[in-house]
């Protein structure tokens, strides 16, 4: 792995932290985070062996926390937070976080909410900016969505930083995923080229876990929490019938996590599709013959897959259709695959029950879980202490479960997938019984 993952920063930190880290005797509650706090990006012993081979330094990232010296005067500092892109777990949480630290931790009390994502810093879109201090949000964790609203597509980014810079925002916490943090980085780099000082960190978000890099994003475990109870009744409805066949379709448009991790969190599933999969339906070895044989010996089966998968078996559009932000939409591949089951057994004269489900935006608008909770306060918090601190161009993730700063330009590099030949693969495939290969 490359040695480049230095944080930018707007400058010295020279202004002495608030934070009072000691107890009465002198010692200290928790320790300030050093410059030179890091962690290794490669754990790998292979990968150990090559920097001792070549005589070169490891990649290291640096850890996130609280510094003893900060760039910004906190009393003095103006934060804004923006939430884009689709709905996710957690968002609500951050935001809440966000808020509670900025005032409680560092004493600013200047917070303001970009309405309706990247549209709100765009005045002609009509949104104003909403006042935000620890009364408003404090009970916002609670249900799911987000509070100040959410949108897609890019905007014009020299529009966006004028109304930063007349607004006097020193700070701006941008929550998304792929497309966010694309958008942060360009309005980063439009403020560096005008010499203005503004922190700008992301939170990534992603349901589908895509982002790369970082181990997980907020929200992705209540998904496939949210998930296992409705696959549960799936199979009761699947084993009521004789022949009985139900279908789940679960959000993964590039990587298929959700419904992998779903798959093997409810063992009753039989079989799991996702992206980076190859399968074909028809021939000997394929997804129809072996739904067969599953039905023959046990007269019922539960289907899991995600809205991604099987984009091939599809007509190929001359120009694919995307998006606001710029995502190419996949063609329903679960009415697709409740079709062609139907007349694969009619063809068969082998009569058979299809249930199909989606529950997508009930998952994707469910409120965190215990666990996405915690981490999405601990993203909060320690976005607040780098952006204090004056850090820039970078977001704040789990890597080798530890806390860490990632550059936005790495983890925006390319999407996060599933290695089909890696164990959490390997361990869907034993879940549910499925041929290693279906073409």
């Amino acid at each position: 792995m490359e040695n480049n993952f230095e944080i930018q920063t707007l400058g010295a930190a020279t202004i002495p932290s608030p934070l009072n880290l000691a107890k009465e005797d002198g010692n200290k509650f928790y320790r300030f985070v050093e410059e030179d706090d890091q962690f290794l990006a490669d754990i790998t012993l292979q990968g150990f062996d090559t920097c001792i081979q070549h005589n070169i330094r490891p990649a290291c990232l640096d850890k996130a926390g609280p510094r003893e010296h900060l760039y910004f005067n906190p009393k003095n500092t103006k934060a804004a937070i923006v939430t884009c892109g689709g709905l996710c777990p957690g968002v609500n949480n951050v935001i809440r976080s966000l808020v509670m630290a900025l005032h409680y931790f560092y004493g600013s009390e200047r917070i303001l909410g970009i309405p309706y994502g990247f549209e709100g810093l765009v005045p002609e879109k009509g949104h104003e900016f909403i006042e935000l201090h620890p009364d408003k949000v404090k009970d916002i964790h609670q249900f799911g969505g987000t509070y100040l609203g959410s949108s897609r597509g890019a905007q014009n980014v020299e529009r966006m930083v004028d109304t930063l810079i007349e607004h006097k925002i020193d700070m701006l916490f941008a929550i998304g995923g792929d497309g966010t943090l694309r958008g942060a980085e360009a309005i980063a780099r439009e403020t560096e080229k005008r010499g203005s000082d503004i922190a700008i960190i992301g939170i990534p978000k992603t349901i589908d876990n895509d982002i790369d890099l970082i181990d997980k994003s907020f929200g992705f475990e209540t998904a496939f929490d949210t998930a296992t109870p409705i696959i549960r009744d799936a199979h009761n409805e699947a084993a009521g019938a004789y022949n009985g066949v139900a279908i789940v379709k679960l959000m993964g448009r590039d990587s298929g996590f959700i419904a992998a991790s779903a798959a093997i969190a409810m063992p009753v599933v039989n079989f799991v599709l996702i992206p980076e999969m190859s399968f074909e339906l028809g021939g000997k070895n394929g997804f129809l013959a072996a739904l067969k044989k599953r039905l023959d010996l046990k007269h019922h089966a539960v289907i899991v897959v995600a809205e991604g998968a099987g984009q091939h078996l599809f007509e190929t559009d001359s120009v694919p259709k995307t998006d606001a932000s710029g995502n190419i939409q996949h063609r329903d591949i679960g009415i697709f695959l409740k079709d062609s089951i139907k007349h694969y057994f009619e063809s068969l004269s082998q009569e058979i029950t299809v249930k199909y489900i989606d529950p997508s935006y009930i998952i994707r608008s469910a409120p965190a879980n215990a666990s996405d909770s915690v981490l999405c306060n601990q993203l909060a918090y320690n976005a607040v202490h780098a952006a204090m601190a004056g850090k820039t161009k970078c977001v704040v993730g789990k890597m080798n479960n530890q806390l860490v700063h990632l550059p936005i330009s790495k983890v925006i590099e390319k999407r996060k997938k599933i290695d089909v030949e890696g164990d959490l693969w390997f361990s869907a495939l034993q879940s549910t019984g499925q041929p290693f290969s279906l073409l």
